[in-house]
Parts: C-alpha cells; structure tokens; sequence
C-alpha cells in the first residue's frame, strides 16, 4: 500500500494504458533519496503484472517488463546498464539492421562485428529493439537509480525515449534531485515528502501508537524510507534539531544497525556493497580470499537489509550499501577491492577494483585502466573512455605516458560533447608537457590531439577568433622542415576555423604556413586564403580543384581528419553556386550517414541539404530537412548547431514575409553566429519596402570569408538594388564589384544572370535584363529568377511597353506564388495592374496535398512512395517501424489515398 501518491500513481496508470492502446511515453520521476520512487516502480511493475491475470480495466495482454538499476560502483562501466537491460532479450538483435545488431553485440560481448564510429547509434538500436519487443505486446521499460547509471547508458535510453512515439512502449525513468542526471525533453514528476495525514497512515499500518506519530513525523520530515527507518529504530533521542539532512539522518541510524551486526556479516555485507553489481559468483570468489561465506549474510536477510534471491545479492535500499562502504576503515574497503580484483574474470571490472586498491602511482593499475578505456572507446562509449583514461593518467608513473593519456582523455570528452571537461584535461596536459624537457616532440600525435581539443572548444565555448590562433601559435616555433606530419592537418584544420570565423589573417597565416610545411599544395586553403583577398577569380577555381579530388597531402587522413574534409566539400559546394552538384553531394551525405547510421554526423549534412532544397524554391523539402535536423541535434546535445539550422528558416521567413517570425529567429542567435540571419534581415527589409534598412545592415560589408557564406551573391543583390531604389546607385558599387567578379568566376548561370540583373539596375539599360533571362532560362534558384522578371517588367512598363511587361511579370507573379513570397507578389500584382492587367489578384495558389503533411510525414510517403519498406524508412529516418507506419496511417486520408500502392500515382514534388 503506498501513501499520498494517488496523483502519482494515475499519472502512471494513464503511460501503462497509453502503451497498451498503441501509444508510447516516458516520464522521469525526481526525488530525494527515500521519498519513494523505487516503490513507485514496484507498484507499476505489479499493476502491470495484475491487469495480464484478469483485471477487468485492461485487454489481458501481458506486459513485458524490463528493468535496470543503476549502480554507483559502475557508473564508470561503459554500458554496464544496457547489459543488464537488454541481456534477457539478446535473441532480438537477429531481426536488427545490420549495423544496429553490431553496436549492441560489441555492447553484450556477444560477437565480432565491428561496431560504427558513431556513439548515437547504440541509441537508435535500443529504440529498435523496444519497438520490436512492442510488436508482442505493450513493453514496459523502468530504469531506476538513473543518476548512478553509466554515461554511455544514458545517452542511449534518453536518445531513444525521446524518439518513442507508436510503439506501444511507457518508459519511467527514476533520479535523485540534484544528483547530476538531466534528460532534456523527457517530462518530469517530482515526488514531494508524505503530508501529516499520509504520514500517520503509513505508522498506524506499521502498528506505531497514534502518541508516537508526531514526534517520528518531525525527525522524518515525511520522507517515507525516513518514517519507517526511524519507527524501526524506536529512537528514544529526538531528531527534529539535527542539522544533517533527512537522507544523512537515515544513513546514520542504517550504520548503527549495520554496526550492531556480526562482523563476518559486516565484512560479508561490505564485499556485496564494494561490488555493487550482486553478481554472487563474484561475491563467493571474492569472499573465499576473505575468509567468510554467504552463510555469513544470514543476519543481514534476517533484519531486511539484505536479500540474496536469484543468484542475486541485493541490498534494501541503496542507502544501506552506502552506509555499509562509508562505514567501514580504509583498510578494510582497501583488502576487500583487492580481493574483488584478484577474483574478477572481466578485465574491465578487474580494472575498476585496482583503481579503488590504488593509494599512490600505480603503473599496473594505470596500464588496465587504460586498457579498459581502449575497449570503452571501442564500444563509442566515449565520456567512460575519457574518464578512464584520466584515472590511468594519475595513476602512472611516467609523465609523457599520463601526458599521452590526458590528451586522449580531453578528445574522447569532446567526443562526448562535454567541452567544458575536454578543455580542462586538454589543459593539465598541456600544463604537464610544458614540464618535460621537450615537450611532447616524441609523441606529436598526442600534442596533436591536445592542440585540437582545445581549438574546438574554444570555438564551440569561447572566441571563434581563438580556435584559429590557438594552433597557429603551437605551431609556431617549429621550423617548416622539422614540423611533424600533423602539423599539415592541423594548419588545414586552422584555416577552417579562420574561415568559420570570419578571421581573413588566420587563414593568411594558416596557408603560408602550410605552403612551407606540406610536400604538395592544398587548393582547399590556398583557395580559402585567396578569397580572404577578395580575389574570386583564382579561389573558387582551387575550391573547385579541391571538390574534383582529395589534395594531395604528406599522407592518409583518419578518420576524424576525412569527416572535417567531407564537411569542406558540402560547404565549398555551395560556395561556388553550383546548386545541383551541392544537392548531390549532400544528398550524398545524407544517404551515407543514414546507412552507417552516423547520427552525429547527419544534422551537419541536413542542414546542406536544407539550403539546397531552399534555393531550389522547395521550401517544404526544407523545412523538412530542417525539422529532423534540429531534433537530432537536440537529441544528441548539439546546441551549436541548433542555433545555426536558424538561418534557413529565417530565409524562408524572409522570402515569405514573415517579419515576426525572422525577427524571433535574429533575437535568438548570438552575435557570432548571425551572418546568415541578418542576409535574411536585408531580404525582409527589401521585400517590405524598407530599403534605408536594407542598405543600412550589414554596412559596410562584412570583410573576408564573411563576403563568401551560401547566401552573400544574393544579399550582394539585395543590398545593390536597395541603393538603386534610395537614388543612391554609388552606394552599390562596392557590391556590384564583389558581385560581378564572384560570378565571373564561377560557371553557374543564376550567378551570371544576377550579376547581370544588377549591372541592369545600376545603368539602367534593357540589354542585360534580356540576357539574365537567357541565363536563367539554364535553371537554378527560381526566386532569383522571379526578381529579375519583376524588375524587367519595371523597367519594360516604365518604357512603355506594356504588352512585353505584362508577360514577364505574369511569370514573377507565378512563381513568387507558388513560392508563397507575398510581399514579392504585392509587388509582381501592384506592377501588372500598372501595366494595364485587368482583374489581378496575387494570391497563394490552391493548398497542394502535400501541404497538410508534417515535415516528418513527408519524409515518410516519398520514402514509402519510393519503394522503401517501413523498416527500411526506419532504419533511415532513426525511428521504430512502429512509428513509420502510424505517420503512413495519419498520412494517407491526407492525401485522399488508402495504401501505398496508391502513392505512385500522386506528384509529391
């Protein structure tokens, strides 16, 4: 019987009826320690067990349930949770894709597949394997004790809890307050304290006299562990003034009972709680060395602390198993860690036994803790890899060794995405290298690595400026022929953050340094640094060198290293106009990470993709696009990148008119990261009329790699054709320059024909508005092309030549419709009535289809129309087939259709 949590339990009850009418949910329940969460879960657990044996409220179907505890002593265990989780279901891994199967093997030790590079899709096969449990019935999944589970655990339950959507799967999640666990997007319910009445009701159903109630209730606080704790104890010293809190209170009287017990039962109880797991082969082994048994754990069982059922040993409450550590002496936990470890078949638990027997240096102890990391790191575990290294680095006795290993520790911790402790390990490596007497000379990859750690932190963390400088200056000392071949990447790697920051003299330094340091030239930075000087006519033809084939390099890139060069290439797509071959590449992209799924490395490709979908004029592709990408990057904790998939749909906004939108979007990202908002602010201004604002953002204009973002021909555009319409042409000629030199430098009509439009506002002739038109006639970006035909019918109406004007802007007012620009089509409709049209209305066309779909639905029917199987679209969108089907479901009376078959025959655009 539980006590005042009657709104609890109905929360609950509706997840379980939820998971059995279909649909899934997770919910995190927060507490302090004692206030009842585990006896919450026991309670959903039996209600689910109730309702499979006749209750009348449910369908009979049984509930498979599946639960987890997290362990303090194994917070360090790389997916030592997903092991206990999923280790009854291993069967299940044959029905996975075939890269999911192999990340949860390599996880469960089952196999010899070598698992992905990406560290998400641990959580992506988790998701995949609770959706396929639900296809047997509802699955209930609880993890308790959530802040003592392992890192590489979390991420992957949180990733897929936040992806559960038709499965039919209640996931409840159980942390203390205040104890480090976040889950982001998962609701939450605190467990407050028992009021007076619940309280008493709790004693009197212990048979505690109604006279004693007051003063246990005043000790306890109506922590519910606390009340019965403190009833058991029939303390006859009050509490009520104590200064410790209620969860150190009942610590206190735990290790009073604890200290009253034998001590072969103190001893015994000591190994179970140092061990932590309750694996009782271990214990007995471990035991055996210690001179005690499990009969030794008889009292213990008798007084309800512990219980040993199943081939388990399990304490109460994990306050008792600290209680019963913190109890004991030093040397005491000392000899029983080492017996652990001596008794330990798993190396990796071997190694976490030695790290607790460690008082000092300790080379043994530092070289198997290592050797964990390594095969942590193997498993994409990457936030226990770093931490195990860090321990193996105090550990050791050789400096350059625990230099070596700070610097693996500080790159797996950003790996993890936790910058912040990157930079402190990246730092005290730093910090020790500048100790020895060379440095780290005879391990230049280790230096590498510190330099590139604390490169991308202070420009995902800090000044942008910083990320660039910081390299450059490591590297500063060394002698072009003495560099070490890691020098050429990382000088590659700072012309990137120069670039990336707008910071024209980094990438200058950069690639007159890496002109001396590499064996061959690197049109990648030599192009970059040519641009910085304005100069398009020699940078975008290296750029393009550099898209036709990796440049040569000193040797082979890893892995890392070949990531950073694909992203380049996305981006240098863009760069140099070539729309098509930029939608290829990143379709390209999208399609490799979806593959292998490289969940990290998708919201990068998405966000490319998005922009070519944009500028293409397909704005509900888009935003699409933009959609998945954003909860991705929300899923894995790529803030940053959040922040910059803001510039597309500001672009949309803007090409819609939608000023509070672009305006909400401009407020939320920092100064840093606004290059491509504020082009959105100038297309805004431009489109409603404001030209003075217009002209004025973004003036001067920004210098350097700023010039060169995928929107500034555009923006160049915009802000030329605002001076015209200001009377102040002069105002233009700096643009008109950037843009003419830009799009003699490139081979892609649309940039032809807007240098072409321009040089038309400015002279104010008729020729090149026709020729611009015979450009964009070759295709690329239909809204350039939409504003070209408006300005033609301007000038052509203001010559007065109606009938020529009527029929290009008849063709801007289309396309403007179709794209739902409605300032442009005020503007196109304004033009043609002035022109002599009769009865023109700009109006957005009839809503297509397509149009009452979500992004994510979307996604779904052209992948279903396609031929895609639902477990093929799962496997590509990162969700349960389950989930893709219920989308199919809500899709298909969307589109007046009633099975796939029947989407063959509809225009999905």
């Amino acid at each position: 019987m539980l006590y005042g949590r009657s709104a609890e339990q109905e929360r609950l009850a509706r997840l379980l009826a939820e998971a059995r009418a279909g649909r899934s949910g997770a919910l995190l329940l927060r507490g302090e320690a004692g206030i009842g969460k585990t006896a919450l879960l026991d309670w959903l657990a039996g209600r689910a067990a109730a309702q499979a044996h006749g209750d009348a409220r449910s369908d009979g179907r049984e509930v498979r349930v599946l639960r987890v505890t997290g362990v303090e002593p194994e917070a360090d265990l790389a997916f030592g949770g997903l092991v206990q989780l999923l280790w009854p279901v291993q069967d299940r891994l044959n029905a996975l894709p075939a890269p999911q199967a192999a990340a949860l093997r390599a996880v469960l030790g089952t196999g010899r597949e070598q698992r992905g590079p990406d560290r998400f899709l641990t959580g992506l096969a988790v998701l995949t394997v609770l959706a396929d449990l639900a296809e047997d019935g509802p699955l209930l999944c609880l993890v308790d004790d959530a802040q003592w589970l392992d890192r590489a655990t979390a991420e992957a339950l949180l990733f897929a809890a936040r992806r559960l959507a038709a499965e039919g799967v209640a996931m409840v999640l159980a942390g203390r307050e205040d104890d480090g666990f976040t889950a982001p997007g998962i609701p939450e319910l605190t467990l407050p304290r028992l009021d007076f009445e619940d309280s008493s009701r709790l004693l009197a159903d212990r048979g505690r006299a109604p006279a004693l109630h007051s003063r246990i209730i005043t000790e306890s606080a109506g922590n519910p562990l606390a009340l019965i704790e403190f009833d058991a104890a029939r303390s006859d010293q009050p509490h009520q003034h104590a200064p410790l809190p209620v969860a150190d209170r009942v610590s206190s009287a735990f290790r009073a009972r604890i200290g009253g017990l034998p001590e072969r039962t103190r001893l015994m109880m000591l190994i179970a709680a140092a061990e932590g797991r309750g694996d009782l082969p271990l214990l007995l082994r471990a035991s055996e060395l210690l001179g005690v048994d499990l009969g030794d754990l008889a009292e213990a069982e008798r007084t309800g602390l512990m219980y040993v059922m199943g081939g388990a040993v399990t304490f109460r409450h994990p306050l008792i198993a600290s209680a019963t550590y913190q109890g004991a002496v030093l040397a005491r936990r000392i000899a029983v860690h080492r017996a652990l470890a001596e008794a330990a078949t798993d190396p990796d638990c071997r190694a976490r036994h030695l790290l607790a027997v460690a008082t000092g240096p300790d080379q043994e102890a530092a070289l198997e803790l290592a050797a964990a990391a390594g095969r942590a790191r193997g498993r994409t575990a990457y936030a226990a890899a770093s931490g195990l290294f860090g321990q193996a680095a105090r550990l050791t006795t050789d400096p350059r060794q625990r230099t070596s290993w700070l610097a693996e520790a500080a790159a797996l911790a950003l790996a993890a995405g936790h910058a912040a402790q990157a930079d402190r390990l990246a730092q005290e490596a730093d910090e020790l290298a500048d100790g020895l007497v060379d440095g780290l000379a005879d391990d230049p990859a280790a230096g590498a690595r510190v330099a590139s750690v604390r490169a991308a932190v202070a420009f995902e963390l800090g000044d942008r400026n910083e990320a660039a400088h910081s390299l450059l200056a490591r590297l500063g000392n060394a002698a072009p022929n003495t560099a070490p071949p890691e020098a050429s990447g990382l000088l590659r790697t700072a012309a990137a953050y120069g670039w990336l920051a707008g910071d024209s003299d980094a990438v200058r330094t950069a690639a007159a340094r890496l002109a001396t340091a590499a064996s061959a030239a690197d049109p990648l930075v030599e192009g970059l640094e040519r641009l910085c000087e304005d100069d398009a006519e020699h940078g975008l033809p290296l750029l393009t060198r550099f898209l036709e084939g990796r440049p040569d390099t000193t040797g082979p890139r890893d892995a890392d290293e070949e990531q950073a060069v694909r992203m380049l290439a996305l981006t240098c797509g863009l760069l140099l106009g070539d729309d098509e071959a930029a939608h290829a590449r990143a379709s390209a992209e999208v399609r490799r990470c979806r593959s292998q799924a490289l969940i990290g490395q998708l919201p990068y490709a998405l966000d490319v993709l998005a922009q070519t979908h944009l500028l293409a004029g397909h704005h509900r592709d888009a935003e699409a696009a933009v959609t998945e990408a954003e909860e991705i990057a929300r899923d894995t904790g790529m803030h940053r990148r959040l922040v910059r998939l803001g510039a597309v749909r500001a672009r949309m906004a803007a090409i819609e008119g939608d000023a509070r939108r672009v305006r909400e979007l401009a407020d939320a990202t920092p100064p840093a990261l606004r290059t491509g908002v504020d082009c959105a602010l100038v297309l805004l201004d431009l489109g409603l009329g404001d030209f003075g604002s217009a002209l004025s953002r973004l003036d001067p204009p920004p210098p350097g790699p700023d010039r060169y973002t995928w929107l500034s021909l555009s923006t160049a555009a915009d802000r030329i054709e605002a001076a015209v319409r200001l009377g102040q042409p002069e105002r233009a000629e700096e643009a008109l320059r950037h843009c003419e030199s830009w799009a003699r430098a490139t081979t892609a009509p649309w940039a032809q024909a807007v240098a072409l439009r321009c040089r038309a506002l400015i002279d104010d002739r008729p020729g090149p508005y026709a020729q611009a038109l015979h450009l964009h006639e070759k295709g690329g970006r239909p809204f350039e092309r939409a504003r070209t035909e408006l300005l033609y019918g301007e000038w052509l109406r203001r010559a007065r030549r109606p009938n020529e004007a009527r029929d290009v802007l008849r063709s801007a007012l289309a396309a403007f419709e179709r794209l739902r620009a409605e300032p442009w089509m005020r503007r196109a409709a304004a033009e043609l009535r002035a022109a002599g049209e009769r009865r023109v209305a700009a109006r957005v066309p009839a809503e297509n289809p397509i149009d009452r779909l979500t992004p994510q639905e979307l996604q779904v029917v052209r992948l279903a129309r396609g031929g895609s199987s639902s477990r093929e679209i799962a496997a590509q969108l990162f969700l349960s087939r389950r989930t893709v089907e219920h989308h199919l479901y809500k899709a298909y009376p969307k589109l007046g259709v009633g099975s796939r078959r029947e989407l063959a025959r509809l225009d999905l655009g």
